[in-house]
C-alpha cells in the first residue's frame, strides 16, 4: 500500500490554545525553479491543512551537485528572488513561514551563511538567524565539511507568533527558538533561547547519521527543554550522490512524537501545540525551575 502524502495529528482535546504547525520534506535537487514550484506545491498543501506555521527544510533552494553551487545564489540580506519567494508564500497564505535556510551573502566573498528566515502572514520578515554550528564527517567515502563554504553564525534568535484571533481576544503569543541541523548536537545553544514553547530545526540529515541519531537526539531536545521540536528535513536520495534521512516529524514536551513522516520523499507533516501540554509537563517535573546553571 502507498504511504499517504500528509501525515496529520489528531486535534487534542482541550480549552486551552492549540497552534497547527506543519513540517515540510522535500528531496531538493540542483534546479532552483523546481525546488520553489515543489515547495510552493506542499506549502500550500500545509496551508489547506489548516497549519499556521510551515517549516521547510534546510537547504529547500538547492541542494546542487558541487557544495559550491550555492555561493552562485547567495543574495544579500533582505533583497533577492528566494527572500521574495518566502515573503510572497506567507502573505499569499497567510502564514508563518520559516524558510528552512537559504544562502545569504557573508563578509567572506568566498563563503555564505546558512540563513533561517521567518515571515509573518503581511509577507515580513520576523526573525533571521544563521547557522552557528557546521557539519563535519568523514566516514568511508562520506565527507562533509561545510566550514569551507560556510561562514558560522553568531547569534541565538527566537521570535514570538501572535496567534491572536479575531482582534481584541485574549493574547495567545508562542514563543519560539530557531535552530539548524547540527545545531542539535550542541544542546547549550538551547539552554541560551531561555523558556520556548517550541524549537525549529530544519535540517538536511544524511543517511547515515540520521538512521542512527535523528530521533533520539529530536526527543532529547524537545524533553530536557520542556517544549514542542518541529523538524523539517530534507529526505532522499539528491542528484549530488548525497541520500538524506527524512523522517521529518514533531515532538511534544514529555518526548512523544506526534505526527511523523515515516520514510523519506516529499510530503506534510501536520501536528498540534497544546499550551495544556506544555502546562501540563511543566508542572509535573518543573525541571526548567529546578535549573542552577
Amino acid at each position: 500500500m502507498a504511504q499517504a502524502r500528509n501525515a496529520t495529528a489528531a486535534r487534542p482535546a482541550s480549552a486551552e490554545p492549540t497552534l497547527r504547525v506543519a513540517a515540510v520534506q522535500m528531496v531538493s535537487a540542483a534546479n532552483v525553479s523546481d525546488n520553489l514550484a515543489c515547495a510552493e506545491q506542499l506549502i500550500g498543501e500545509a496551508a489547506a491543512a489548516g497549519a499556521r506555521l510551515v517549516a521547510l527544510p534546510e537547504h529547500f533552494a538547492l541542494l546542487g551537485r558541487g557544495e559550491r553551487d550555492k555561493l552562485s545564489i547567495r543574495e544579500p540580506d533582505g533583497a533577492g528572488p528566494l527572500q521574495s519567494f518566502l515573503s510572497g508564500q506567507a502573505a499569499a497564505h497567510r502564514i508563518w513561514l520559516v524558510g528552512g535556510t537559504l544562502p545569504l551573502a557573508s563578509a567572506n566573498p568566498g563563503k555564505v551563511l546558512n540563513s533561517s528566515l521567518v515571515y509573518g502572514p503581511d509577507g515580513r520578515r520576523v526573525a533571521r538567524y544563521d547557522k552557528i554550528h557546521l557539519f563535519g564527517f568523514e566516514h568511508g567515502s562520506e565527507r562533509f565539511d561545510e566550514a569551507a563554504t560556510i561562514a558560522p553564525g553568531r547569534t541565538p534568535a527566537v521570535f514570538d507568533l501572535d496567534a491572536t484571533e479575531p482582534a481584541g481576544a485574549p493574547a495567545t503569543v508562542w514563543r519560539i527558538g530557531l535552530s539548524v541541523c547540527y545545531d542539535l548536537r550542541f544542546p547549550e545553544l538551547y539552554r541560551t533561547l531561555g523558556t520556548v514553547d517550541l524549537l525549529l530545526a530544519p535540517s538536511a540529515f544524511t543517511f547515515t547519521t540520521g538512521s542512527a541519531h535523528w530521533e533520539v537526539l529530536l526527543r532529547a531536545r524537545a524533553i530536557e527543554n520542556q517544549c514542542y521540536l518541529l523538524a523539517p528535513a530534507q529526505g532522499g536520495q539528491h542528484e549530488n550522490g548525497r541520500r538524506t534521512w527524512g523522517h521529518s516529524m514533531l515532538v511534544d514536551p514529555w518526548g512523544e512524537i506526534v505526527a511523523q513522516r515515516a520514510s523519506g520523499g516529499e510530503g506534510v507533516v501536520v501536528g498540534e501545540l497544546a499550551r495544556a501540554r506544555l502546562r501540563e509537563v511543566r508542572a509535573i517535573l518543573p525541571a526548567l525551575a529546578h535549573r542552577v546553571m
